[in-house]
Formats: structure tokens, C-alpha cells, sequence
């Protein structure tokens, strides 16, 4: 595999990843109520706690993103053909 395919796969697989943590975010955000409704069936979790799980989990899958995908992408972009 080449360098620019590399470079390439590496991209496009970033801006998906952000795509379906902007979706997470989105609906998250409109519809949160409906979220804690439906686990909270499943789960003895509070509203805080539910939160918070919400916001752990897009704080660690932006930086999964950035660390695994994106630095890497700018680390090939830089390195001289």
C-alpha cells in the first residue's frame, strides 16, 4: 500500500468518523429525553449519570479520532513524497 493511499483511506475514514459523532451529537441533543426514557427501562442509571456517560463517550471516541486517524493523516501529509 502506498503512502497517498494511506493518506487517502486515512482521510476518509476521519471525516466519517467525525460525520457519526456529529450525528451522536445531533441527536443527542434533540432527542436526549427520549434516550433516557428508553434505557432508562434497562439501566438504574439518573439523569446526571446518563449525561455524563453521553459526554465521556463523545470526549473519548473525538480523541480516538484525532490520536488513531487524524494525527497520522496530518503525520502523512507532512512527510515529503
Amino acid at each position: 500500500m502506498t503512502l497517498e493511499n494511506m493518506t487517502f483511506i486515512l482521510g476518509w475514514t476521519a471525516a466519517l468518523n467525525y460525520l457519526v459523532l456529529l450525528l451522536w451529537f445531533l441527536v443527542y441533543g434533540f432527542a436526549s429525553d427520549r434516550i433516557y426514557t428508553l434505557h432508562r427501562r434497562w439501566f438504574a442509571v439518573t439523569r446526571e449519570q446518563f449525561s455524563q456517560l453521553h459526554y465521556l463517550g463523545m470526549m473519548f471516541y473525538k480523541l480516538s479520532i484525532f490520536l488513531f486517524l487524524l494525527a497520522p493523516y496530518i503525520s502523512l501529509k507532512i512527510v515529503p513524497s
